[in-house]
């Protein structure tokens, strides 16, 4: 569970990042069914304003270090592409970790993870074009530049700017379950999360709704994700040859219909194991996995947990079935 969520701030603060933690973990959002957090802004010293990457803008964190002890969740906007950061911020990080808070880096927070030893041996990303620094300055560590964001279970880093609303609300539907996640989604009008696995770099990251865009191929792939697809199937269905179709899936998704397609029937049996009593092969079927064991490999490297263990964790009834 996500109760009490840290926000750890040093000075040059990246606006935007700091903004998207604060959309997701610190908005008061007990009315649609999210559960309260407890949202703490810490920095190195309570009412001393810190400098911010954009003029004129300062702000000032409530709380200091101390503000991290026994927080779930320590989110890292982006920190700027520096290792000399102040040794009580970094041993205030470190200690929050050791005591079991999950510690979430977007963009360039993650040098500030890796000052504190949290990426030592471990897989990670940051933005694509500050990966090779980060690599250079915590040789312990192996970044990964293609990727949105990197799930290594208590760390999550997550790649530039608009990645870290892809590795929040992960985290949020990995701890919080999909009907949370589906509900702060909807209020920030973002779409369905995209893979972690997915590239940071897309020929057209917004695609436009032309008359050539494959919107209306998306909408109905997500309405029949249990009928069988295959590129020749999607391609004449949008009336375009399948090398084309593959290079325009890619432009506007970033990713391949394969990958696509996978992590919308995943997405799909979340919501059936929350909110229904089916057993696994009957979810299976609904979404388009050959079998359930078929089922279990997909859901598992995608969620991290085995369907049985997420419908116990997550299930809203008493009475849901075994899986």
């Amino acid at each position: 569970m996500l109760s009490t969520v840290a926000v750890l701030l040093t000075d040059r603060i990246a606006m935007f990042e700091f903004g998207v933690v604060c959309e997701v973990f610190g908005l008061d959002r007990t009315d649609v069914g999210v559960p309260a957090i407890d949202f703490r802004v810490c920095g190195p010293a309570a009412g001393v304003p810190l400098t911010s990457n954009t003029p004129g803008v300062t702000v000032t964190p409530e709380h200091g270090l101390d503000g991290l002890r026994g927080a779930d969740l320590v989110a890292v906007p982006a920190t700027g592409t520096r290792t000399d950061f102040p040794a009580p911020v970094v041993d205030a990080l470190r200690a929050a970790a050791e005591q079991g808070a999950i510690v979430l880096t977007i963009c360039s927070g993650a040098f500030l993870a890796g000052a504190a030893g949290l990426l030592d041996g471990r897989t990670c990303t940051t933005h694509w074009s500050h990966a090779d620094e980060l690599a250079r300055a915590y040789s312990a560590t192996t970044v990964d530049p293609d990727v949105l964001f990197v799930d290594e279970g208590n760390l999550i880093t997550s790649a530039g700017t608009a990645a870290g609303i892809d590795a929040c609300l992960h985290l949020v539907r990995r701890e919080l379950g999909a009907a949370v996640a589906n509900t702060v989604a909807r209020r920030m009008v973002v779409p369905p999360q995209r893979d972690g696995g997915q590239r940071q770099f897309i020929e057209r990251p917004v695609p436009t709704c032309t008359g050539d865009s494959l919107t209306d191929t998306l909408t109905w792939m997500r309405e029949h994700l249990d009928e069988p697809h295959t590129a020749a199937s999607l391609s004449a269905r949008a009336a375009v040859s399948t090398r084309t179709f593959a290079r325009r899936f890619a432009a506007e998704t970033g990713t391949t219909p394969v990958k696509w397609l996978t992590t919308q029937r995943v997405l799909h049996a979340q919501q059936l194991l929350e909110d229904t009593d089916l057993g696994l092969e009957q979810i299976a079927a609904r979404c388009g996995f050959g079998s359930g064991s078929l089922l279990r490999h997909h859901f598992h490297r995608t969620i991290g947990l085995a369907p049985a263990d997420y419908r116990r964790r997550f299930g809203r009834r008493d009475d849901v079935g075994t899986v």
